[in-house]
């Protein structure tokens, strides 16, 4: 049986691992490249998601645990429960000292998130919910954007591991971009996601995620009463590669 207090201690522990993060010394001594342009890995992001796995495991007996430095296709995630964790989204930006990056926890059961968090050590920002429980920042509810489209503040991610995809995906930001507002870029998909369900902007998407990037972001947006989906409309899961869609209710995909 999970404890009453489990979101309480989830957000605890993300909390330590935000420490990590803001007392990262020396970041490009410490990191090395995997597979794809741009795509790094730091000892801190190795460091926060080994925090994470003994700790969140610790808190659900049983749960399995899928983070970014696992390999995907070797942990099922179908049944039961799972934490679905990103250590540090926006690796790159993190690298630079930029600033735009955070740890994203989800726990899944039986495939579906059912709680996420996503903090920013840098602003103070924790993002959580539960599901059927609406979605919060730092204590206030939070709801996605009522404006249309063609108010619509856009938000992109240009998939840049996968160069084959780097064309179509500004063919889809210039779609979306000469019927909304204006276009941004932050480089973290789960902080994107927060943007869709606290209502600062209307729409986002990117042609290829993992689990990891939007699972707790996906939850959060659906309980603040936006829409998650693919570039068709359909459904998304949590148990490979996708391309991911976030806006508010009253935005339709072109």
């Amino acid at each position: 049986m999970l404890s009453e207090h489990l979101l309480e201690e989830i957000i605890g522990i993300v909390h330590q691992c935000g420490e990590i993060m803001l007392s990262a010394t020396d970041i490009d001594r410490k990191m090395h490249q995997k597979t794809g342009k741009g795509n790094f890995v730091t000892e801190y992001d190795s460091r926060v998601q080994q925090v994470l796995e003994e700790k969140l495991l610790a808190l659900v007996p049983g749960a399995v645990f899928l983070g970014e430095e696992d390999q995907m296709d070797q942990t099922d995630i179908s049944r039961g429960y799972a934490f679905i964790v990103d250590p540090i989204d926006g690796t790159a930006n993190f690298t630079r000292g930029y600033n735009v990056s955070c740890i994203s926890v989800a726990l899944a059961r039986d495939g579906k998130p059912v709680m996420g968090v996503i903090y920013d050590p840098y602003r103070k920002e924790t993002y959580y919910g539960e599901r059927g429980k609406g979605a919060y920042r730092n204590g206030e509810q939070i709801h996605a954007s009522q404006r249309t489209l063609k108010e619509g503040l856009i938000l992109f991610g240009t998939a840049p591991y996968h160069q084959d995809l780097m064309k179509k995906s500004f063919e889809v930001a210039y779609r979306y971009m000469s019927q909304g507002e204006d276009l941004r870029r932050s480089g973290s998909a789960a902080l994107d996601l927060c943007a869709i369900a606290s209502g600062k902007a209307e729409f986002y998407f990117e042609m290829r995620l993992c689990p990891w990037d939007y699972a707790a972001g996906a939850l959060l947006v659906e309980e603040a009463g936006g829409i998650v989906s693919d570039l068709e409309g359909n459904p998304v899961t949590y148990d490979r590669k996708q391309t991911v869609t976030a806006r508010g209710p009253q935005v339709e995909l072109l």
